[in-house]
C-alpha cells in the first residue's frame, strides 16, 4: 500500500508539474504574439515566439522543480536497524590526479569506518586509469604510504589499467567482473569525494532494507571551496540544492537519477542490468557512452530495480571548479555526453520517465542555443519585416519601443526573470520559517548572500550561455571532446588569461550590440543585460576567480565543523609537507587485487 501511495504521489507532482510547465510556455507564447502583433504578426514573429516558447519550458520546468520540493516532506526511507551483514567496497577510480589529495581522503574514510567499528565490512579499491607515467609513480609511493598510514594491508587495493578502455564507466565495470562478487555493494566515488562513515553505514542500511533498492544516489555538498566563484557555488549546492533534489525525488519516484559518484550500487543489480554497448560510429555520438551514469540508471530501472535520491542523507561531499573557465571545461564534457543521449532516446524497454530525463538533460544544453537564436532573430528581424514606428523621445539617443509594446515586452521579461528569481526567494522564505539559516550565517547573512548570488549568476550567466553554446556546436559540427583530467585545486586566473579564454565572448558581444544598434535600436536596452557582460567577460571571470572574503557565502560544510573534513585537511597538509621536503622514489608498483 505505501508503494501504490508512493507511486500514485510521484504521478501527481509529474502531472501538475508538466501541466504547470505547459501552462507557462504558452503564456509567453501568447504574450510574445501580443508583443509582435503591435505591426502585424510576420512569419519571423513566429519563429521568435516558438523560441520563447521552448526557451521558457526549461526554465518553468526548474521552478516547477523547486516548488514540489518546498511543497512535500518526503517520510524517512526505511533503514534495516540490525547489524550490518553485508560486504561493501568503495570505489575510487582516478584518471590524472593528484593522488597525495585523493588517497589522503581514503586514509581518513577508512580511519572514520575503523573507528565507526565496521572496518571489516567495508573495503576499498583505487582504480586507476592513469595515462601520465609520472603521476602513475606518485600514485604507487602514494599507495605504499597510505597502507602504512592505514594498516590497510588486505583491506585496501590499487590497481591500475593498461588499457583504459570505456573510460570511467569501464573501469567499473573491470573491476566488477574480476572481484565484484566478493561484495553486495558498491560505493562509488570521485577522486575529490569524501563521504563521512555514518553516511556510508546508513546508506548500506537502507540497502539491506529494501531488496529491490538498484541504486541509491546522495546529494553532494561543494566544500573548500575558496574562490568567490567556488564559493558561490559552494552556497548555492548546500542552500538551494536539497530543495531542487527533493522536488526531483518526488517527481522521478522509483526512477530516480544516478550523477556518477556519491551513490551506493547493489552489484549485482549493477553487473547484470547495466552492460553499456559502445555506440556505432565515431564520436562525439558514436564510440563509448560518455554520460553513462543517466544510461546505468536508466538501464537498472528498466531491469525492476528501484533508483532513489535521498535528500536526507548528509555528509556527502565533493569539491568544485575554482573558476568560470575550469567549469565550462568540466560543462563541455558533460555536454557531448547529455547529446549523445540522442542516440538512446528510442533505446528498447526504457522506461517513459528515463527518456524524459534524456530529453531533459539534452534540451538542458539546447536552450543555450535557443536563447542565443531568440536574440539574433530579434536584432535581425528588420531584414525580413517593415520598420515599425517607434516612440520617440527627445533627449534618448536611440527610439524606444511604443508605450503598449513595451508593456507587453517588460511583461513577458519579468515573467521569465521571475521563473529564475522567485523559486530561489521561496527557498530563502522557507529557510527563515524552518530555522534552516542558521547554518548559514543566520537571516541577515543569508539574505545577503541570495541577493549577492542572484546578481552575480546574472552576470556571468551571459557568460555560460556562450560557452555551453558553443559546446553544443562543437558536438553536433563532430568534434570529439574527448576525456580531460578534471582541473583541481587553485583556479586564480589573471586578466590576460581571462581573456586568452573569452577573447570570442567579448567579440560576440560587441558585434551583437553593433547590430543592434544598426538593425533594432530599440532592442539595445534589453539587449544589454545579456550583451554587457559578455562585453565584460575576462574581468568577470578574473574578478570571480579571486578569494572570497570570508563574511559572505556562509555554509555549514564551509565552516568545517565535520571531523572527517577536519582530519582531511590535517592529514593532507602534513602529507604535503613530507612530499616537500623528501625527494619522492617511487617503489616498483605495488598492484593488490581484492
Amino acid at each position: 500500500m505505501g508503494r501504490r501511495r508512493s507511486n500514485a504521489a510521484t504521478v501527481l507532482t509529474r502531472t501538475i508539474a508538466l501541466t504547470a510547465s505547459f501552462l507557462a510556455c504558452c503564456a509567453a507564447f501568447l504574450l510574445f504574439l501580443q508583443f509582435g502583433a503591435g505591426d502585424g504578426l510576420d512569419p519571423m514573429d513566429g519563429v521568435r515566439a516558438a523560441l520563447i516558447f521552448v526557451s521558457t519550458f526549461w526554465l518553468a520546468w526548474g521552478a516547477a522543480q523547486a516548488l514540489a520540493g518546498l511543497m512535500t516532506r518526503p517520510p524517512r526511507p526505511a533503514t534495516d536497524p540490525g547489524p550490518i551483514t553485508t560486504r561493501t567496497v568503495v570505489l575510487v577510480p582516478v584518471y590524472n590526479e593528484d593522488p597525495v589529495s585523493t588517497f589522503a581522503r581514503v586514509a581518513v574514510m577508512d580511519a572514520a569506518l575503523q573507528a565507526a567499528g565496521a572496518g571489516d565490512r567495508v573495503d576499498f579499491a583505487i582504480l586507476s586509469d592513469t595515462r601520465n607515467d609520472q603521476i602513475a609513480q606518485r600514485e604507487a609511493h602514494w599507495f605504499l604510504r597510505l597502507l602504512d598510514e592505514t594498516s590497510g594491508d588486505g583491506r585496501i587495493f590499487y590497481r591500475r589499467r593498461a588499457d583504459n578502455r570505456g573510460r570511467k564507466a569501464g573501469n567499473i565495470e573491470d573491476f566488477i567482473k574480476t572481484s565484484g562478487a566478493a561484495y553486495d555493494f558498491a560505493v562509488i566515488l570521485d577522486a575529490d569525494s569524501l563521504m563521512e562513515a555514518e553516511t556510508i553505514l546508513q546508506m548500506i542500511r537502507r540497502m539491506q532494507a529494501d531488496p529491490q533498492l538498484g541504486l541509491l544516489q546522495t546529494l553532494p555538498k561543494i566544500i573548500n571551496a575558496g574562490s568567490r566563484f567556488g564559493r558561490l557555488m559552494q552556497f548555492s549546492a548546500s542552500f538551494y540544492s536539497p530543495v531542487f533534489c527533493r522536488g526531483l525525488a518526488m517527481m522521478q519516484g522509483r526512477t530516480g537519477p544516478f550523477w556518477g559518484h556519491n551513490a551506493i550500487v547493489r552489484v549485482g543489480a549493477f553487473a547484470r542490468s547495466c552492460g553499456l554497448p559502445e555506440l556505432r560510429g565515431a564520436p562525439p555520438f558514436g564510440g563509448h557512452i560518455l554520460s553513462h551514469d543517466y544510461v546505468e540508471a536508466a538501464l537498472l530501472a528498466r531491469a525492476g530495480w528501484t533508483v532513489r535520491v535521498d535528500d536526507d542523507l548528509q555528509g556527502s561531499y565533493e569539491e568544485g571548479p575554482e573558476n568560470i573557465v575550469d567549469h565550462a571545461k568540466r560543462d563541455r564534457r558533460w555536454c557531448q555526453g547529455n547529446l549523445q543521449h540522442s542516440r538512446l532516446l528510442l533505446a528498447p524497454g526504457l522506461k517513459p520517465w528515463s527518456r524524459f530525463v534524456f530529453l531533459q538533460g539534452i534540451l538542458a544544453y539546447l536552450s543555450s542555443l535557443v536563447w542565443l537564436s531568440f536574440l539574433l532573430a530579434s536584432i535581425l528581424a528588420p531584414l525580413f519585416i517593415p520598420p515599425v514606428d517607434y516612440f520617440p523621445i527627445d533627449d534618448w539617443p536611440f527610439p524606444v519601443l511604443p508605450p503598449s509594446r513595451a508593456a507587453d515586452a517588460l511583461g513577458l521579461a519579468i515573467g521569465i526573470v521571475g521563473l529564475l528569481f522567485v523559486p530561489k526567494l521561496l527557498i530563502l522564505l522557507d529557510a527563515i520559517l524552518r530555522g534552516r539559516t542558521r547554518g548559514f550565517g543566520g537571516v541577515l547573512r543569508a539574505a545577503q548572500s541570495v541577493v549577492v548570488e542572484l546578481v552575480q549568476t546574472s552576470l556571468a550567466a551571459p557568460v555560460f550561455l556562450m560557452y555551453q553554446t558553443r559546446s553544443v556546436l562543437q558536438v553536433v559540427s563532430g568534434w570529439d571532446g574527448g576525456w580531460p583530467a578534471q582541473v583541481r585545486g587553485d583556479g586564480r586566473l589573471t586578466l590576460g588569461q581571462a581573456w586568452v579564454a573569452s577573447h570570442w565572448i567579448v567579440t560576440s558581444g560587441t558585434l551583437g550590440l553593433a547590430l543592434a544598434w544598426w538593425f533594432s535600436p530599440a532592442l539595445l536596452p534589453w539587449l544589454l543585460p545579456v550583451a554587457g557582460p559578455m562585453v565584460l567577460a575576462p574581468a568577470i571571470i578574473a574578478w570571480s576567480s579571486r578569494p572570497a572574503a570570508d563574511d559572505l557565502f556562509a555554509t555549514p560544510e564551509g565552516a568545517a565543523t565535520s571531523t572527517l573534513i577536519a582530519a582531511h585537511q590535517r592529514l593532507l597538509g602534513s602529507w604535503l609537507g613530507e612530499e616537500a621536503t623528501h625527494s619522492v622514489q617511487s617503489p616498483p608498483l605495488a598492484v593488490t587485487h581484492a
